[in-house]
């Protein structure tokens, strides 16, 4: 089939790989100039090898557990599932390659105005902003904004370190050869938070970042056309990221391909359960530890990319 892919993302690309790896003609569109996401910490549990082995070439550091002070409690996060820190930008031009060695043709500096013409399938991977979501008159999903600077200062521990607030958290990410420092709130607040935790600690980063995160989960119905990644509002609920979920809805697509139809429903049915648990387990962690900080646990362990 031929397939058109907005968005060269690591979803659009991932997916533009492993359709091209399956005899597809596939055609990726970006608006930008290059590839690579630079706005994001790179913080990816193991799954990220399955799906793509290259990836683990790009590893900067191994994170053992995650520290969260509350006002009141400080609770030691320790993952069934390892963690990893790596460049998201240059996740994706590895990803890019990989497409490209299989067929795909990545056009760049090309913004879509309207749904290209002669596919047999559109897919949109075009992020929280998301063209075709448009096109397709869905309704956008809430959002989120996270700010991150940077210390050239080495950090090789194997914790990350976040700050709780009452919507969202700061956070510090140990990259090896650096050291990250980021938050993630609703837009309006995040600056302001940022700006303040870093005056409190006495810090001054470097290479300022912000991006935009989309909370929602909202997939088309529609036979020819659909979404996945960031386009869908696919992040977790109580962290922010989104790519090794954006990836495990690339390959239900990717196994119901080419119908579309039935991508939605099993997506819808795989998702949409833990979306509502992690939800009501990140509220309720949130208010014990504001409100009741001594029934909080000390050390609790979760899955890694859920929280069940």
């Amino acid at each position: 089939m031929k397939v058109a892919i907005i968005g060269a993302g690591i979803n659009g690309l991932y997916l533009a790989w492993k359709l091209s790896k399956s005899g597809h003609k596939v055609a990726v569109f970006e608006k930008k100039e290059k590839i690579g996401k630079e706005a994001c910490s790179g913080f990816f549990s193991e799954r990220l090898f399955d799906f793509i082995p290259e990836s683990r070439k790009l590893v900067q550091n191994k994170i053992d557990y995650t520290i969260i002070h509350f006002p009141k409690r400080t609770v030691k996060v320790v993952s069934r599932k390892k963690f990893f820190i790596l460049s998201h930008a240059e996740l994706d031009k590895l990803v890019a390659s990989l497409a490209e060695k299989e067929g795909a043709e990545i056009i760049l500096r090309h913004p879509i105005k309207s749904l290209p013409q002669g596919f047999d399938r559109i897919i949109g991977s075009d992020g929280y902003d998301s063209f075709v979501r448009k096109s397709l008159g869905l309704p956008n999903p809430r959002f989120m904004l996270t700010v991150q600077g940077f210390l050239k200062k080495e950090d090789h521990s194997g914790y990350v370190e976040t700050w709780a607030r009452k919507q969202g958290f700061v956070w510090r990410i140990p990259r090896g050869r650096e050291t990250e420092y980021g938050v993630i709130a609703p837009g309006k607040e995040a600056k302001g938070i940022f700006n303040d935790f870093l005056r409190k600690n006495n810090l001054r980063v470097e290479r300022e970042l912000a991006s935009v995160v989309p909370q929602g989960f909202i997939v088309p119905e529609n036979p020819s056309v659909t979404l996945c990644g960031d386009a869908v509002g696919l992040t977790k609920p109580w962290s922010g990221g989104g790519v090794i979920w954006g990836l495990m809805a690339a390959s239900i697509l990717l196994k119901n391909f080419p119908d579309f139809v039935k991508y939605q429903k099993e997506v819808k049915s795989f998702f949409s359960p833990r979306i509502i648990f992690s939800k009501a387990g990140t509220r309720l962690s949130y208010f014990l530890g504001f409100n009741l900080p001594w029934l909080v646990p000390k050390k609790v362990k979760i899955e890694g990319d859920f929280l069940f």
